[in-house]
């Protein structure tokens, strides 16, 4: 697992409009924070599929959204997509109706990444908040995500990628996602449109492709404290197993996109698959901080 990035050792002073820029490994400038990671994080990215950064986000910064992920979950929207029991499964697009998760998509750490690995500036195809609640929380069949954006959507190519944000400790036992690592060198696969198991359509993968898959490549899950962050490519075939813990798990997706790469299909609804490809500009790096600090909010002991 990588660790999260650290400064470097020699930080060079350039002064530039009378103003201090200071580089790290993450570029630094003006009020802005843009993370950027180093080359040997790229290379596992791009070897593996996925990039696993421990603690990217205070766990008083988690807890915080994570009390925003509870109130949008007992809101009667259409965004809230549920299990056939009721419980929440995901909430769609919180970005456009909570504070909390808009300055979160816009946060340089997770921006940043992502328009370093695609070369280009990025736009919010997709956003969710998945409940992975105790005891109901439901299977994430096998699947990849860029193949369901090609067939769903008409997305050109794999030049769009997921960045996820524990907002709770991931552990063993509370469903956590599963990689089967380099998968995503496969291309797209072959798959099914699975419109029974779960509340939620998938376009899922067979046994025989995922067994083959992962004879080559083995099955991880990359395990972690609320906070973390973890980005994988759209073709990384992945899952999640019920949970029948007593313990939540809560992870916030952002799916981004290459503007130059946007969906040209318009067939399911936009606030699931987005139509507006304006690149985000990200937000000060203390945006959350800044938040948390208006509303006086203070982690629950």
């Amino acid at each position: 697992m990588e660790r999260a990035l650290q400064p470097s050792r020699s930080l060079p002073v350039i002064d530039l409009d009378a103003e201090l820029f200071f580089t790290y490994e993450r570029a630094c400038y003006r009020e802005k924070m843009v993370m950027k990671l180093t080359g040997e994080q790229l290379r596992t990215f791009e070897e593996e599929g996925y990039l696993f950064l421990p603690e990217c986000f205070s766990r008083t910064a988690a807890a915080y959204l994570l009390e925003q992920a509870q109130k949008i979950y007992g809101l009667d929207r259409k965004e809230v997509w549920r299990e056939s029991n009721g419980v929440a499964r995901t909430a769609f697009a919180a970005h456009r109706y909570n504070e909390g998760f808009r300055r979160l998509g816009a946060h340089p750490r997770l921006i940043g990444p992502i328009e370093q690995i695609l070369g280009e500036q990025v736009y919010m195809h997709q956003y969710k908040v998945n409940a992975k609640a105790a005891f109901d929380g439901a299977v994430w069949q096998w699947h990849q995500d860029y193949g369901t954006w090609q067939r769903d959507d008409a997305m050109p190519e794999p030049r769009a990628m997921n960045i996820a944000v524990f907002l709770e400790d991931v552990t063993a036992v509370n469903g956590p996602l599963m990689f089967i690592p380099r998968s995503h060198k496969s291309g797209v696969l072959q798959a099914g449109h699975d419109l029974e198991t779960t509340s939620y359509p998938l376009w899922t993968l067979d046994r025989e492709t995922v067994s083959r898959l992962a004879d080559e490549g083995g099955v991880v899950a990359p395990l972690g404290p609320a906070g973390s962050v973890l980005l994988f490519h759209g073709n990384l075939v992945h899952a999640s197993p019920p949970n029948i813990s007593p313990y939540n798990r809560t992870i916030v997706y952002l799916s981004l996109c290459a503007v130059s790469n946007h969906i040209r299909q318009f067939k399911r609804e936009e606030w699931i698959a987005h139509r507006d490809f304006d690149p985000i500009i990200p937000l000060s790096d203390d945006c959350l901080d800044a938040l948390l600090a208006e509303e006086g909010y203070r982690q629950p002991t």
